[in-house]
């Protein structure tokens, strides 16, 4: 099988996926991990992928960032745009400021100094962080943290943001106002998220749309629109009900992959 990347297939997709699959090893011991996952991401759009554990969500995320190459199929992003990564742990440098870390993909773009603390400065305040630049790591919380990646992601500038499962560790509440901050900056920046979680009522609060993957080989086997207004509420009768048919078609297809 050979793969290739190329652009998307119209100006109206910001990521492409068409017949992507990966396999793992060689020979009877190979494990095909995906198999043949089509889909586009629209510009501006916001899409939750769900499955089970192990169905590779975590994989399609990592080919579409690049770092892995899929076994066979295409995989266009927009503009060929390098996507912005975050994942369930923060992973800053203990040693380095906030700004510092924030800092650190503009050093490798090549900004010039005074345009870095300018930068900086912007993104902190887009994270609700302008009066914690000076701390380091271990003197802010876990959702103060993940803002902090989350700066450092947006840092990159692209239009195109992979999250897998970024909100995983943290308790509800601070899930909760962390959902409404993703919810603002995703808004006012125009991004296209992917979006990978376990929790289908995080995906019912957050998407636009919902794609469920089956149990290993992940392929696409449901997709639904999330027709709610926003801002949205996660406790609300209509992202309860949207999370209820998602969770009923997760449940059926983990009870047959068990037989």
């Amino acid at each position: 099988m050979t793969s290739t990347t190329t652009p998307p297939r119209s100006a109206t997709t910001a990521v492409a996926l068409s017949g992507v699959t990966k396999v793992y090893g060689r020979g009877p011991s190979a494990v095909l991990a995906l198999d043949g996952v089509s889909l586009d991401v629209a510009p501006g759009e916001f899409v939750c992928l769900v499955g089970a554990s192990g169905c590779g969500k975590s994989t399609l995320l990592n080919l579409v960032a690049g770092l892995d190459r899929p076994s066979g199929g295409q995989i266009g992003i927009a503009g060929d745009a390098n996507p912005g990564l975050m994942f369930q742990e923060p992973a800053l440098f203990p040693w380095l400021t906030v700004e510092a870390n924030v800092e650190v993909p503009l050093k490798l773009r090549g900004l010039p100094r005074a345009e870095r603390r300018e930068r900086v400065a912007e993104l902190l305040r887009t994270v609700h962080l302008a009066e914690f630049g000076r701390k380091r790591p271990h003197e802010l919380s876990g959702g103060m943290r993940q803002r902090v990646a989350l700066a450092r992601t947006l840092a990159l500038d692209t239009p195109v943001l992979l999250m897998d499962e970024p909100f995983g560790a943290l308790d509800a509440m601070t899930r909760d106002i962390l959902h409404d901050e993703l919810e603002r900056i995703w808004s006012e920046r125009r991004l296209s998220v992917l979006f990978v979680t376990h929790n289908v009522r995080e995906a019912a609060r957050l998407a636009d749309r919902i794609i469920l993957l089956s149990s290993r080989p992940g392929r696409i086997i449901y997709s639904t629109e999330v027709d709610i207004p926003r801002p949205r509420r996660i406790d609300s009768p209509e992202v309860a009900a949207i999370a209820a048919e998602v969770t009923e078609r997760l449940r059926t297809e983990v009870g047959r992959h068990g037989q």
